[in-house]
């Protein structure tokens, strides 16, 4: 499967006012529990995925003078103030509905020393079967999540580890400094049925390298970040709408796109309501960027069937002059 996942990151900038983004973030588990589940709550129609972040409370604690014994015991994400451990966390995934459930890891902050890395990735490996031991959702996919930094042979022996686990399949995590090789040195120890998913990574070129590495599963606000600034995705390079150049540009944004957007609206249009703050313009260069990505994916998925993925992407990354996001 290459497909783009939502975390519902995106969701709210499409779809949703900020009072309507205000609500969901408050919404408790069991509310949403009570209701179906995240699905609903969201309006997805799609697959979803959810996981709970720990670095930045991790270090809190830290700094805070909490022993690393302790750590193990405290969930190192804040959610309405509180502290959860490894295993509430895989419950409240459950609660919450997700197709896809993380985890709980401890992804080393960038630049870190060896042993640093190797603690938080047998931190890592330690929360990863509490959570297998507490997750009993039959219909919700259990992902465990690769750690070890930049360390190659941390790297690998985390993979090997986590393979011996048998999750359903893999989140690969990290700094993106060396990403490519780092995913290069793990690939021989995923196994080879099992979903691979780069996390948070969704730039067009980073989509292409990570296919050719193996990679099944992407997810990134990128798309709508940049949108709503107006930076849109082009099979030329990336298109920057705000720029005066623009003003009389009757072009669509990437002539060769067909979504909504380019069938419909010039690039001076588009400019003009950033240029006016209509909210209008943010969310057109959000659908067209994600409407780019779920193509170029969709046209990844041919190529490989049809076993041209590697001129597939050699054309694409030729005509985008290897532009880094």
């Amino acid at each position: 499967m290459f497909k783009i996942l939502s975390t519902g990151s995106a969701l709210p900038a499409l779809s949703k006012t900020n009072d309507d983004l205000s609500t969901f973030l408050d919404t408790s588990d069991e509310w949403i529990s009570q209701r179906t589940g995240i699905r609903q709550r969201s309006l997805c129609s799609d697959e979803t995925l959810t996981d709970l972040l720990t670095v930045a409370a991790k270090q809190a604690l830290e700094r805070a003078g909490v022993e690393p014994q302790q750590l193990d015991l405290i969930l190192c994400a804040t959610i309405r103030g509180e502290y959860i451990t490894p295993s509430q966390a895989c419950v409240i995934q459950q609660k919450l509905g997700s197709d896809i459930a993380m985890a709980f890891d401890v992804c080393s902050p960038w630049p870190c020393d060896e042993k640093t890395a190797r603690e938080n990735m047998e931190r890592t490996h330690r929360w990863a079967a509490r959570c297998q031991k507490a997750h009993t959702r039959e219909d919700q996919a259990l992902f465990g999540i690769v750690q070890g930094s930049l360390y190659r042979d941390l790297r690998i022996e985390s993979a090997r580890h986590l393979a011996d686990m048998d999750f359903i399949g893999y989140g690969i995590g990290g700094p993106k400094p060396m990403m490519y090789e780092m995913l290069e040195a793990i690939e021989p120890e995923m196994p080879r049925n099992k979903p691979r998913y780069l996390m948070g990574v969704g730039s067009p070129d980073c989509l292409m390298e990570g296919v050719m590495r193996g990679v099944d599963m992407f997810d990134c606000v990128l798309a709508t970040r940049v949108g709503r600034n107006g930076t849109c995705f082009g099979h030329d390079g990336r298109v920057v709408v705000r720029d005066a150049r623009y003003a009389e540009d009757f072009l669509p944004i990437d002539p060769d796109c067909d979504c909504y957007v380019c069938r419909n609206y010039s690039r001076a249009y588009i400019r003009h309501l950033f240029k006016a703050g209509e909210v209008l313009g943010p969310r057109l260069a959000s659908y067209h960027n994600l409407y780019f990505l779920l193509k170029l994916m969709e046209g990844a998925r041919k190529a490989i069937e049809e076993d041209r993925f590697g001129d597939y992407r050699r054309e694409f990354l030729d005509r985008q002059g290897y532009e880094k996001w």
